[in-house]
């Protein structure tokens, strides 16, 4: 899995003061380089949460984009520019309205967070730099902590009648209100004496206060539950928008179905594994498999064993092109004992953060981490977080289109390691019947994340169910399971990014079908073009390798097949 990453600061050198006439080859390039510029410089001076302030001034940036944008004159564009417009004008989009839906989420939470205005207007005028008396401030900081103590004597009595979402939504919001007036109160506090003297006692209840309240609303979750997992399902209509974003013309019970087909798939090659292996269970191939780790100390070793594996095997098939510099400059790092609670597998890019015991787990917590990444797993998880995965992708948007990092997307970014897991299998990485179980329980896994998140998201799951369906139905050990449901539901990514693995691997799979042999490319050229065009969505990424330049209205492309 990658791990979340900002825009390449290569964005910024790129902006431009005015935006140049739409038939320049550089047109588009420049006014995506621009917005993310001005969208960077609005974000750091508007920076209150829950401000309609800083709401009311994004909007009109991207409204302005949304105009400027329908001027241009589409057919007059190259077929890369076509492109750029394709990815843009979706980009103007979504953003519009997620800002309406934050802020329709900003004034449901201010149920449970009344005292969120003053936060924000102090915030703001410290923005603004406005003078403040110190007394006047004190007062003001008093009043929140009054505010939120009442609203934490009030949750008792509002969980019957209040939307199930609401508490987490509402913890959430409030994280970002504290840390705004914590930054508030150091501003002045110490380098002016009058302002110590007032606020400082105001300011310390206040902040108590809102940790308190915090407290409170994460023990809204049901009695007995492990708040971790309570998550917060965002419905099947605002899936079919992100759906729609994606540019997938799939509704989620369909994605689901594509998922127990492949699943089939999976079964059948795990039960020839299984018998290659001389059992009659995959369960018990699994169990042999998960035993086969490294002891303590030599993961790295092995790691770095793989990673090698992986590269020799593309450089012997000129699969595609591999930098020396992509080759010399990956790094290693071990994952904390708190890391592995939410992420127990690797993380990648150029630094492959590895899952392995820590002398401070539980001893439970040392056997279930060592089953969780044996050598067998290993194999897969290192090459999709490096070579050709996760690394490799990161040194080549740094190199190719890179001003196309604000159209960053998980079926890109996940498709792409994912759909080298497949090929490779295909390929023959896998040598042995346990390296065939190691592979497949990976693939068995995203068909898994389509199922549960999807289902979580319709809310017709919980997280503990989640739970449960991943160790029966794949095999994990209960605490990589809960960790792996925990990251889901958790906020930290999109609703669809697990989702994303298995269904932007299958898109690049049956782009792979269109486009090589017949279609008049080499393995070699079509995977070094998919990189080429960096991280967009793989429906627009079709029409960047199509011969003919793309039309406006982009057809719906059905890329999983009948």
């Amino acid at each position: 899995m990658a791990p979340m990453r900002p825009i390449l600061p290569l964005v910024a050198i790129l902006a431009v003061a005015s935006i140049a006439p739409a038939q320049e080859p550089d047109g588009l390039r420049a006014r995506v380089a621009a917005l993310s510029a001005d969208l960077a410089d609005l974000g750091r001076r508007y920076d209150a949460p829950m401000s309609s302030e800083r709401r009311d001034r994004l909007l009109q940036r991207w409204r302005q984009e949304r105009t400027e944008l329908d001027r241009l004159d589409f057919d007059a564009l190259a077929h890369d520019a076509r492109v750029d417009w394709l990815l843009l004008d979706r980009h103007v989009d979504r953003s519009l309205f997620q800002l309406a839906q934050d802020g329709a989420r900003d004034a449901e939470a201010l149920a449970l967070l009344p005292f969120a205005p003053a936060i924000t207007a102090l915030a703001e005028g410290r923005r603004r730099m406005e003078p403040l008396p110190a007394r006047t401030a004190a007062d003001a900081v008093n009043g929140i902590a009054e505010a939120a103590t009442t609203a934490r004597q009030a949750l008792a009595d509002a969980r019957e009648t209040m939307p199930a979402n609401l508490p987490g939504r509402a913890s959430l919001r409030l994280a970002g209100l504290r840390q705004a007036l914590r930054q508030w109160f150091e501003f002045r506090d110490g380098y002016d004496p009058e302002f110590g003297w007032w606020v400082r006692a105001p300011y310390r209840a206040a902040d108590e206060a809102l940790v308190q309240l915090g407290e409170a609303l994460r023990a809204q979750a049901p009695a007995g539950a492990d708040r971790s997992l309570v998550g917060d399902p965002i419905g099947e209509d605002a899936l079919l928008r992100e759906l729609g974003f994606e540019r997938i013309p799939y509704t989620p019970a369909e994605l689901v179905a594509i998922a127990e087909r492949e699943f089939a798939w999976c079964d059948a090659e795990m039960d020839k594994a299984t018998a290659a292996i001389g059992m009659a269970d995959w369960r018990a191939a699994l169990e042999l498999v998960k035993r086969r780790h490294r002891a303590p100390g030599e993961q790295p070793l092995l790691v770095k064993e793989l990673a090698h594996e992986a590269i020799d095997f593309l450089e012997a098939r000129d699969l595609l092109t591999i930098p020396p510099l992509a080759k010399e400059c990956w790094r290693m790092g071990m994952m904390s004992r708190e890391a592995q609670r939410t992420n127990p597998f690797f993380l990648g890019g150029e630094t492959i953060q590895v899952s392995f015991p820590t002398d401070a787990m539980a001893h439970i917590e040392k056997l279930q981490a060592l089953r969780s990444n044996n050598e067998h797993f290993c194999r897969a998880t290192v090459h999709h977080e490096l070579i050709p995965g996760h690394w490799l992708q990161e040194h080549m948007q740094a190199r190719h289109r890179s001003y196309r990092a604000p159209f960053d997307t998980p079926f890109w970014i996940e498709g792409w390691a994912l759909y080298w897991e497949m090929r490779l299998y295909d390929l023959g990485l896998g040598r042995t019947p346990e390296d065939k179980v190691g592979m497949l329980y990976w693939r068995k896994h995203r068909c898994a994340r389509i199922v549960f998140s999807l289902n979580f998201h319709l809310g017709r799951w919980t997280g503990p169910q989640c739970v449960e369906y991943l160790i029966e139905r794949v095999g994990h050990e209960r605490a990589a399971a809960e960790g792996e449901v925990r990251r889901s539901v958790g906020g930290l990514y999109p609703p669809l990014y697990q989702a994303a693995y298995m269904l932007g691997g299958l898109q690049l799979r049956a782009l792979h079908q269109e486009l090589v042999g017949a279609g008049g490319l080499s393995e070699k050229a079509f995977h070094d073009a998919v990189l080429r065009q960096n991280s967009i969505p793989i429906a627009v990424l079709r029409a960047a390798l199509a011969k003919a330049p793309p039309a406006k209205d982009l057809p719906a492309w059905r890329f999983a097949g009948p």
